[in-house]
């Protein structure tokens, strides 16, 4: 079985988003670089953060995701993004009134289902969790097994929380590993159990 990873670029005072859910700078990292990270050319980085990110991305099956994340990337048009096989989305509503059916998108209530469909999915692969409200219910019950971030250099002030509503304690073990690349610097913490 995988582990299960949360994941996110994240302000330097822990922010993926501000309130309206503009992610404002801490994606320029994705764009600073010479090194193409993904197969249209998109995104470009630094050969450091490309020698980090992409075995990364090569190891991840499945993201979990929440609703609100797929609905306001209007589900990725249909397609799981950086390459990855599924996306698990957690939801008390199903698919979105035409959605393609055949999409790689599974729809699931609560996160314990979601789990378990992506760990289904997965096989021996690792499972991200997105960081936000749906990451931080996962780290609460116990469920991720490993902490990434890429900072940027920004302050938000207030926003979406990486962690999301988390309001206790979670000790973490690390950085393991601590990679600077442009404008961004790559953090990976093991959570202490």
């Amino acid at each position: 079985m995988g582990k299960v990873v949360m994941n996110a670029s994240v302000s330097v005072d822990g922010f993926i988003a501000a309130e309206n859910d503009d992610p404002g700078p801490i994606f320029e990292w994705l764009v600073s670089g010479e090194v193409p990270l993904d197969d249209g050319g998109v995104l470009q980085v630094s050969q450091a953060s490309y020698d980090h990110v992409r075995p990364y991305w090569d190891e991840i099956a499945v993201t979990i995701a929440g609703r609100h994340a797929f609905d306001i990337t209007d589900g990725w048009d249909g397609t799981p993004p950086s390459g990855i096989d599924h996306v698990v989305v957690v939801s008390h509503r199903g698919a979105p009134e035409g959605w393609d059916l055949q999409a790689p998108f599974h729809f699931v209530n609560g996160i314990e289902a979601a789990l378990a469909t992506a760990r289904d999915l997965a096989g021996d692969r690792t499972v991200e969790v997105a960081a936000g409200d749906v990451g931080g219910q996962f780290l609460a019950a116990g469920l991720v097994d490993e902490v990434r971030m890429d900072v940027a250099p920004v302050v938000f002030g207030s926003g979406k929380r990486y962690f999301g509503s988390v309001d206790a304690q979670h000790l973490l073990d690390g950085p393991d590993v601590v990679v600077q690349g442009n404008r961004v610097l790559h953090l990976r913490y093991q959570v202490r159990r």
